[in-house]
């Protein structure tokens, strides 16, 4: 037997062989397991043509849809092969199958130094509980686990359960030392939660500073460049003082007028540097070129995200060990009755997604939520959303970057959380971190790391209790203060819209910041219903489809089009927003683009007229924009829209001031004809927008809190929030976010919705077809291997299979094993298909089980492994309910318990059936449907 530290040489790497891995080894390649599974009763195996579900040769890829049967079939996908990880060398059995080709001779233990790998090592979810005194000089008592879970393949649910069982036995065995060096050990396991959060937060600012500083120079870039460095954007290279020139209001139509600025060179002057500026002619062609320029590095700044966005982080071009290598349908020597029988009823072709486009926090919720997208929160994906996100933005599409910021960091909590074996291997306490991440992503983009937190609890994550609430509170502070030191705007502002107001509101106003709540809650469901349509019917169904880089095209060139000739749909959506917020101060001579209206008579209807058009367009830009292939939020288009709709109504309700000072309703203005402040109307209507769009409440109250610097218009934002939300769960249930969700088809369980359940039991949901295995029966590997395959062609690769024994009345429950656990096992004792494999109802797994490493080498000959036992790969306490358990139980086990499956037993505990995760998302479907 060798050991580590051993000197015996171990059998060089090669990638054409794949050893078989340990039951707590990290994951082999897929292509290992697929050959290992192919092999199992089938004679040449090397000249067979593999049809997995991991195919390297197939174009399929597994469904990722939230509803079972038709719409969640699972497809194969195109890999290519990888080496295979470092792991545990186990003995093979002597006996092989005729005309198989059998690994190279291995007779002995042996370990691979994973320190030599070309891949970073991914260690087995479920680590072996290794014997250590801890220096007590006594061995540690055994701690009761669950069974084994191996890893989680993409497109499938993770267990709370077991994960927090894991972790409690972690635990366990840390509080067992009594000695300083084991007390130093529980400190430091304390602590590491805070070191990632602390790293994550400080990694998000990092990251959110370079987008904000690269997305202004490369805004600006459309229409000039600053001699003085070229780098610089234009707010650095022309600092804005109150002392700025008077600026005339101009119709919607002209261009503003430029400011006086010897360092700022437009493109109009150095591409037609003539003497005469005073003809009409030479300024309509300046006008043309500086459009023509505009328009050509927009197009191109979008075009290079989108294409960064479809061919850096499509769904198919993901590799992972961690992928399932189960087999399809068909054999080689399968005859046509066997196929037929095996085959799909229905397949679906995959809908490929774009893990960098988007906001991504419909994906965030769903993943928060238990479901596993490797890939989604990866380095690759980072890079990709932080690079097509400043490219994006300034191109001067109508979208934001605060949405993508909380993607951006969560791939940052994702990366970071890979490093300690603590979160690596537990995707409970994973998620933990990542719920941190979010409210971080909010920090930096808003300024706002209390509205940030709040907005991890409200809007994103699914569980969080009070730790996450105080880390992701810690998160989010380190996250705006690094962001506050590095001063993204060169004003000490962590926003750029960041506004202070001196003045209070008045009782009369209510009435209108009631108006704007109505507007906000119309246009968030209507806007909400249509972009949902627009991307199902249009953009789903056309063309468009299967050319998404047009698309981009085609909708900047529209977005050029229609933005360059009006002054406030020119601007970043960031600059429209401050300067509708701005608050107009007097005897200043900044009128924040003409917005300041000093004489309401005379200059208020040009300005409404212009502010009208530019809601209007960036409405309409907005709907078509969201969905398509490149990074995009949602957050700045309806602060906008919003921002657009309250400051119409603030110069209105100016303009009725000014005209009637005397009225009973302006009686609390004392004849002040500046106390009404249009920016406090402009930032309630953006307030009530958003969470129109969004249905956020509360945690979109302290952001504007927070932008604000006060709490003197709490009660204004509240009531536009609120009577915002009201109106648009009337008239659209649904968000944009939980629809994104729908049209994605993303196994997401809304734990927050209540359903009326009528006359359905349990009975009405359970399958009670579901293949088992019978431990009464012989179970050898090639049965298991077929019923493996089968369950995978059924579309029920997320669950697994009850395990059953002959009661008095009936069937008993033993236990369940999930998929992936029995294709690693399989995958071990593939050699010996005629193998029989046991399950034994036992006590749980226990720190000793023989099959560590550790105990391979304390046991030595006193205890054979025996990998044709797979009791220690259940689950030998699943979830139960009785057949006559209210349905409000069932949603309760999957929403408070994130249970994955859960099996139906009788009066009696006899089994009558199981009811797994995405059954359960069907068949609330079917009921929201039936409801509405």
């Amino acid at each position: 037997m060798t050991l580590p530290g051993s000197s015996s040489n171990p059998t060089p790497r090669s990638d054409a062989e794949d050893l078989p891995s340990g039951p707590f080894s990290g994951p082999s390649s897929t292509t290992w397991r697929r050959q290992r599974l192919l092999q199992i009763g089938n004679s040449n195996v090397l000249g067979m043509t593999e049809t997995s579900a991991l195919n390297a040769e197939s174009e399929s890829h597994p469904s990722y849809g939230a509803a079972p049967h038709p719409l969640l079939r699972k497809r194969s996908q195109k890999r290519r092969v990888i080496s295979a990880l470092p792991r545990l060398r186990i003995p093979l059995l002597t006996k092989s199958n005729a005309g198989s080709p059998s690994p190279s001779p291995r007779s002995h233990v042996s370990f691979r130094d994973s320190y030599l790998a070309s891949q970073r090592p991914i260690s087995a979810y479920d680590a072996p509980v290794v014997r250590d005194t801890l220096g007590v000089g006594e061995p540690e008592t055994q701690v009761k686990a669950n069974g084994i879970r191996v890893w989680y393949s993409s497109f499938t649910s993770i267990d709370w359960l077991h994960d927090a069982i894991k972790d409690s036995v972690r635990q366990a065995r840390l509080r067992r030392g009594r000695s300083t060096r084991a007390r130093l050990r529980r400190q430091l396991d304390r602590s590491v939660g805070w070191v990632i959060v602390s790293i994550v937060g400080f990694f998000t600012a990092v990251v959110a500073f370079l987008i904000i500083r690269s997305e202004q120079w490369l805004f600006d870039i459309k229409e000039g460049f600053c001699q003085d460095g070229w780098w610089k954007a234009k707010h650095f290279c022309c600092p804005v003082t109150e002392e700025v020139e008077f600026k005339a209001v101009l119709p919607f139509f002209v261009s503003p007028v430029k400011d006086p600025c010897s360092e700022w060179r437009t493109w109009a002057e150095v591409l037609d540097p003539l003497a005469d500026k005073g003809s009409y002619w030479v300024n309509f062609e300046a006008d043309v070129i500086e459009y023509v320029v505009y328009a050509v590095i927009a197009l191109t700044l979008a075009t290079i995200s989108s294409l960064l966005t479809i061919y850096l982080t499509a769904s198919t071009t993901f590799v992972t060990r961690k992928d399932s290598g189960v087999l399809a349908p068909e054999f080689e020597t399968a005859d046509a009755s066997q196929k037929a029988a095996l085959a799909p009823v229905s397949e679906q072709k995959r809908k490929v997604l774009y893990y960098a486009a988007g906001s991504g926090i419909p994906e965030i919720k769903t993943i928060l939520s238990g479901f596993v997208i490797h890939g989604y929160l990866g380095g690759r994906t980072l890079f990709t959303k932080s690079v097509g996100l400043a490219l994006s933005v300034a191109s001067g599409l109508s979208l934001g970057k605060e949405g993508p910021l909380v993607h951006i960091a969560s791939c940052v909590g994702n990366i970071v959380s890979r490093f300690f074996s603590k979160c690596e291997t537990n995707e409970g306490k994973r998620r933990e971190i990542l719920s941190a991440a979010s409210a971080a992503g909010v920090a930096v983009a808003f300024g706002a790391p209390i509205g940030g937190v709040l907005f991890s609890l409200e809007e994103v994550s699914y569980f969080f209790p009070a730790k996450v609430m105080w880390r992701s509170f810690f998160c989010a502070m380190v996250a705006a203060m690094t962001l506050k030191f590095l001063d993204p705007f060169g004003s000490g502002k962590l926003v750029l819209f960041q506004v202070t107001y001196d003045k209070d509101w008045h009782a009369y106003e209510l009435v209108f910041f009631l108006l704007l709540g109505v507007f906000g809650g119309v246009w968030g469901a209507y806007f909400s219903k249509l972009n949902y349509r627009w991307s199902r019917d249009v953009r789903g169904k056309t063309w468009l489809k299967d050319h998404p880089v047009i698309e981009v095209i085609l909708v900047t060139a529209l977005t050029t089009a229609f933005c360059f000739l009006n002054p406030y749909t020119r601007m970043g959506g960031t600059e429209l927003v401050y300067n509708l917020f701005a608050e107009c101060r007097t005897g200043s001579s900044n009128t924040h683009e003409g917005l300041c209206v000093l004489d309401p008579p005379a200059q208020a209807l040009s300005v409404i007229r212009a502010i009208f058009v530019a809601m209007v367009v960036k409405s309409a830009l907005t709907l078509i924009t969201f969905g398509i292939k490149l990074p995009a939020g949602i957050f700045i288009p309806s602060l906008g829209v919003g921002a657009c709709a309250g400051r119409i109504v603030g110069i209105l309700v100016q303009w009725m001031q000014y005209s009637h000072p005397d009225s009973v309703m302006f009686r609390s203005c004392h004849g002040d004809l500046t106390c009404v402040i249009p920016g406090l109307y402009a930032m309630v209507g953006a307030a009530a927008t958003l969470s129109g769009v969004t249905r956020t409440t509360v945690s979109l109250a302290v952001i504007m809190f927070e932008l604000t610097d006060t709490l003197t218009y709490a009660v204004p934002v509240m009531l536009s929030v609120l009577v915002a939300k009201t109106v648009a769960d009337a008239l659209e249930p649904k968000g944009i976010y939980d629809l994104v969700i729908e049209l994605s088809q993303l196994p997401y369980l809304d734990a927050k919705h209540d359903y009326v359940w009528g006359p359905y039991q349990v009975s009405d949901v359970m399958d009670r077809d579901v293949d088992v295995i019978r431990v009464d029966r012989e179970n050898t590997v090639k049965s298991l291997r077929d019923q493996l395959q089968g369950l995978i062609v059924s579309g029920h690769s997320d669950s697994g299979f009850p395990i059953l024994r002959v009661g008095d009345e009936g069937m008993k429950m033993t236990g369940y094993i999930g998929a992936s656990e029995l294709e690693h096992a399989l995958s071990i004792v593939a050699d010996e298909a005629d193998g029989t494999v046991s399950f034994h109802s036992t006590t749980p797994y226990r720190d000793s089980g023989v099959l560590t490493p550790t105990s391979l080498a304390e046991a030595g000959s006193r205890r054979a492994v025996d990998p044709f036992d797979f009791s220690c790969y259940m689950d030998q306490a699943p979830l139960t309910v009785q057949t006559n358990s209210p349905l409000e139980l069932v949603q309760q086990y999957f929403t408070k318990l994130g249970a994955r499956y859960i099996v139906v037993t009788d009066v009696d505990g006899y089994y009558e059936g199981v009811i797994d995760k995405k059954t359960w998302l069907a068949f609330l479907g079917e009921l929201e449907e039936k409801s509405s």
